[in-house]
């Protein structure tokens, strides 16, 4: 894998990034502009597009739980169609709220499946036909959470578990069409959303009983504190973009890929382990993120 920063020539193809404001999205997207492909990079804020835009970046005011943003988007696919095919749509915007199931409030979770899991089948449902057309690539940015469900993640994973489904279904939908269905797992990166999520949660935190707060504090510090030391540790957003471009350039790609020692190892355990002790290897891995009494 190449780390050079030197644009490529370009290419005749079109690539649709979602979240591409900061984070895994953004290197995406400039990755891809570097091999040749002129990116629409979704964002949420003129202002962020401004920070986004460059060379073969065209940034796209894209809330991919907004109808209107999505319509928008495929009809800026539509005006290239018969000069630029649509090789790839990666579909990458998330949230991050963690709370325990009993706390998290039903709004949260809703929100947290639209735009973990509807946003990106809305998307994906509106610029299909297209990659029907040019035989394109759909990569989805799941998680290592779309595998294996930490304490206080039940929303998270659950629309990551459920992408993860519907990226199964996709892929043996659209085969025989030339349409090709990737999944990327990733682990802890450093980027933006670990935090928003982290401060999201003790906000949340600050909602709840007094028999809550006897029940929870001590689990929702650990998990806090491991997600600090996750992000702290994690894979650079770089690397983490250079993988995904990889998902979208070469010829015959995997169904699923990790990003990161730490998906790659408990995506593994979790096959050939029992449910009961891959709750003890989580325990154990949680336990020094207690705090001290």
């Amino acid at each position: 894998m190449t780390t050079s920063t030197q644009l490529l020539p370009a290419k005749n193809e079109l690539v649709l990034v979602t979240g591409a404001s900061t984070g895994m999205g953004a290197a995406t997207a400039r990755e891809l502009a570097r091999r040749g492909y002129h990116v629409l990079a979704g964002v949420r804020r003129e202002t962020d597009a401004n920070q986004i835009q460059a060379d073969r970046i065209e940034p796209v005011i894209l809330d991919i739980t907004a109808p209107d943003d999505i319509e928008s988007v495929a009809a800026r696919v539509g005006q290239d169609s018969g000069s630029r095919r649509l090789r790839a749509v990666v579909n990458n915007a998330g949230i991050a709220v963690n709370a325990p199931v009993e706390v998290l409030p039903l709004a949260e979770w809703r929100r947290q499946f639209d735009v973990n899991l509807f946003g990106h089948i809305a998307v994906t449902q509106a610029v299909l036909p297209f990659l029907i057309s040019s035989r394109g690539r759909i990569v989805n940015i799941t998680s290592v959470g779309g595998k294996i469900a930490m304490p206080t993640h039940g929303a998270y994973a659950g629309a990551k578990f459920a992408l993860e489904a519907v990226s199964d279904s996709l892929r043996r939908e659209l085969a025989p069409l030339g349409v090709q269905v990737v999944i990327v797992e990733p682990g802890g990166v450093t980027t933006e959303m670990a935090g928003r999520g982290i401060a999201t949660a003790n906000q949340l935190a600050e909602g709840m009983t007094s028999d809550q707060h006897g029940r929870y504090d001590g689990l929702i510090g650990a998990i806090t504190a491991q997600a600090a030391s996750f992000t702290k540790t994690g894979v650079p957003a770089d690397i983490a973009g250079r993988a995904i471009a990889d998902t979208i350039t070469t010829p015959n790609p995997r169904t699923r890929y990790t990003i990161g020692r730490d998906a790659a190892i408990l995506v593994r355990v979790a096959r050939i382990v029992t449910d009961r002790t891959l709750d003890a290897i989580l325990r154990r891995n949680l336990a020094p993120h207690y705090a001290k009494r």
